[in-house]
């Protein structure tokens, strides 16, 4: 029989480590990390063991042994996929050499007195591994490692100092395994927490190179855009120019005339101007949200795509089924970027069949706008079509594979929107769905 106090001391820590489990797994559902699924089976085995170490239940020692062992190999992995650095510190000198092996004898002999202190083989790898991954890689920075490492290395030697096993066995019917159950949770807590944070930032700061990086591998195409869409109004203005000369060399210059060509060639050059200032747009790395209209956005992109849509002669239809001034919130850049992409592929979908068309459908509901892109292609291959969103997949032979994986992410984590692809023989669309500004 069990008195009162030891039944509520591990109800408790049963409950501290069903948190941490349940913490952890949604950590690993958000993140899709490794070691939080490591860690989550490391703490699933150690409930297990627990139950069977309190004896609440009659059970084999077997059973216990087998929690033990797989809690054991989990949280070896956990340790290894958590682990920061370097394992094998570089030493050039025999003063490299001598430090390093005295610190790694100070972290076994800290390892084994954390295992004479709670008894639990599972946490004291975790702790060994990760301080070595500390003391080996120092200048790596404070990191989550270091929250969980220097939490144990303290408690342990607070401990150690008040001889706390002793005086804990003498004064409480409790085990000291529970103790150290509900720190680990706890501790570890804190520096998941801290480490999911740091891999947010990081991902943060990935997802922006990648769209300024899949901006600069479409250059190459943009400066043949920019020069296939000045030639034109450079040949004009020549045509003017050459113009005006012979009618003042034959005297024959009217006022009329004059200021006719003039007009003209002002039409010119604000075109050339909006040109620059649309490709300027696009490539403006901009993080500031705010309400505008979705009709701006198409223009400037297929602007931006003129030189191509008139180089291999495509039909762009674009159809409003409500309000052409309809808003949406977001980066207006970024849109242009999904839009870009989307249909640079159409362009090179249709480029080898005849009676090329894009369709571009604006419509919206109570909530959303909805702006569907379809073509009249061939279609994607069915085996192909749940590739298309992946990063680093292309059937270009030049392409970079970000377009669309970035328009996904765009779409979903920006506009907090949907983006899909449905494709058949007679073409492709994609549907993009994003609420409408508020």
């Amino acid at each position: 029989m069990h008195d009162l106090t030891t039944v509520l001391s591990y109800g408790i820590t049963f409950g501290i480590l069903m948190m941490t489990i349940v913490y952890t797994f949604i950590r690993y559902i958000y993140s899709k990390e490794l070691f939080y699924l490591s860690y989550c089976f490391m703490q699933v085995f150690s409930l297990s063991y627990i139950i069977l170490y309190s004896k609440f239940f009659y059970s084999e020692i077997f059973f216990q042994d087998f929690s033990l062992f797989f809690a054991t190999v989990s949280a070896l992995v956990f340790a290894v996929r958590f682990y920061e650095g370097k394992f094998i510190p570089k030493i050039t000198n025999n003063k490299e050499l001598i430090l390093n092996t005295l610190l790694l004898i100070f972290i076994i002999l800290t390892a084994f007195y954390h295992y004479l202190l709670f008894e639990y083989l599972p946490y004291t790898i975790i702790y060994a591994i990760l301080f070595v991954s500390i003391v080996f890689n120092l200048n790596q920075g404070f990191k989550a490692t270091a929250i969980y490492v220097i939490g144990w290395s303290v408690i342990c030697l607070i401990l150690y100092i008040l001889n706390f096993k002793t005086y804990f066995k003498m004064h409480t019917n409790l085990d000291l395994v529970l103790l150290a159950f509900a720190m680990e949770a706890i501790l570890f807590t804190i520096s998941v927490a801290y480490k999911y944070n740091l891999l947010k930032k990081e991902n943060i700061e990935i997802e922006s190179m990648l769209l300024q990086q899949s901006k600069l591998a479409q250059s190459g195409e943009m400066i043949a855009n920019i020069t296939h869409q000045f030639r034109q109004p450079l040949n004009n203005l020549s045509y003017i120019l050459i113009n005006l000369k012979n009618k003042y060399e034959s005297n024959n210059l009217e006022k009329n005339y004059f200021d006719r060509k003039t007009s003209q060639a002002n039409e010119q050059i604000e075109y050339l101007s909006s040109t620059i200032e649309n490709f300027k747009n696009f490539y403006t790395e901009s993080k500031e949200k705010e309400d505008f209209e979705i009709k701006e956005v198409i223009q400037n992109s297929l602007a931006i795509l003129s030189g191509d849509i008139k180089k291999i002669e495509v039909t762009v239809d674009l159809t409003f089924n409500t309000n052409e001034h309809i808003k949406i919130f977001g980066i207006k850049n970024e849109l242009a970027q999904v839009l870009v992409a989307i249909i640079s592929n159409a362009l090179d979908a249709i480029k080898s069949i005849e009676n090329r068309k894009i369709a571009i459908e604006i419509s919206s509901n109570t909530a959303d706008v909805i702006l569907i892109i379809k073509d009249n292609g061939k279609g994607i291959k069915s085996k192909l079509l749940d590739k298309i969103f992946e990063p680093y997949f292309t059937t270009k032979s030049s392409g970079t594979g970000l377009g669309l994986y970035l328009s996904k992410m765009i779409i979903e984590k920006s506009f907090k929107g949907k983006l899909n692809v449905k494709s058949s023989p007679k073409g492709t669309t994609f549907h993009i769905n994003i609420e409408k500004a508020g």
